[in-house]
């Protein structure tokens, strides 16, 4: 299944640089591991934004929400998740018959 999902990052103004540096590297493991792994298909920054449009290819709802749940930077994030389905129009989709 894919998602689509774009994630605002909001760290408190007051979060000590220390902690901010160390979360950040937590949270670019984790989600180098999940590319690695072929769940987190795409990301994009958003110019002058801290936030990114990513694309997920997971098996469920339950286990993007794991994902995403899971992430160091979840308790300060707003996320919105859009369910995608392949458009007729694609090419890449299309399939030859015989």
């Amino acid at each position: 299944m894919l998602f689509h999902v774009r994630m605002d990052v909001r760290l408190p103004h007051d979060l000590a640089p220390e902690a901010r540096a160390e979360i950040v590297a937590r949270e670019k493991a984790y989600s180098q591991e999940l590319q690695r792994a072929g769940k987190w298909t795409h990301i994009w920054r958003i110019a002058g934004k801290y936030s990114n449009f990513s694309v997920f290819n997971v098996e469920s709802n339950d286990e993007l929400h794991t994902i995403l749940s899971g992430l160091p930077l979840f308790p300060y994030m707003d996320i919105q998740v859009t369910a995608l389905a392949t458009h007729p129009s694609d090419i890449a989709a299309c399939h030859e018959d015989g």
